[in-house]
């Protein structure tokens, strides 16, 4: 059975189907998740015996090891943290700086967006190499929403102001640029893989 008998197409080829769309946006959630879960399995314990967890925990009553990993997570994808200080605020990027978090994080949200892309233009069964980086690119949907409420949750009230991704960066850089290269490649390089098994 072709593409043409099993899928509604558009009218070009390219533009991604309701599945395809919805395997693209439950991938793009998958991605986040896992991609986090990975961050806090790597760099957890490190951060749970930090100062900066007690400290935090002193603070805000909360051990907040979640949130320290978060800031980790959103470095990985070039997102700095800022802290603020008694003369304004600091921007910091915690992975790949000196003895604190391995340089290896910042290929973590890249390879897992490949994956999901390839696997959207697999399952999506993309004919072209265009088609499955369209495909791919629309991880965006399911990683987008999650990168802005991360950019929010992962932030840390310090008197009357917060401490956590820079919500910008966040935005733009995790939750939109991220996605849209990396998934787009991926669909780019699963598309040959579905094509051969049409």
């Amino acid at each position: 059975m072709s593409r043409s008998e099993s899928a509604p197409a558009s009218g070009d080829g390219i533009a991604p189907d309701r599945r395809t769309l919805g395997t693209a946006a439950v991938g793009g959630v998958l991605s986040y998740l896992v991609a986090y879960a990975i961050t806090y399995a790597v760099t957890g314990q490190q951060i749970a015996n930090s100062l900066a967890a007690r400290v935090l925990e002193i603070a805000t009553g909360d051990p907040g090891t979640w949130k320290l990993v978060g800031w980790v997570f959103y470095s990985a994808h070039y997102v700095t943290s800022e802290i603020p200080g008694l003369f304004g605020s600091t921007a910091v990027n915690l992975v790949g700086r000196g003895d604190t978090f391995p340089a290896a994080l910042f290929l973590l949200p890249p390879v897992v967006l490949v994956v999901a892309g390839a696997l959207v233009a697999v399952v999506g069964r993309s004919e072209t190499a265009v088609a499955g980086a369209v495909g791919g690119a629309s991880v965006t949907l399911g990683y987008l929403p999650l990168a802005v409420a991360g950019a929010f949750l992962f932030s840390i009230a310090v008197g009357d102001s917060t401490a956590g991704p820079t919500l910008v960066t966040a935005v733009l850089l995790a939750g939109l640029v991220y996605p849209l290269v990396f998934g787009a490649l991926g669909g780019a390089v699963g598309s040959f893989a579905s094509g051969s098994r049409a």
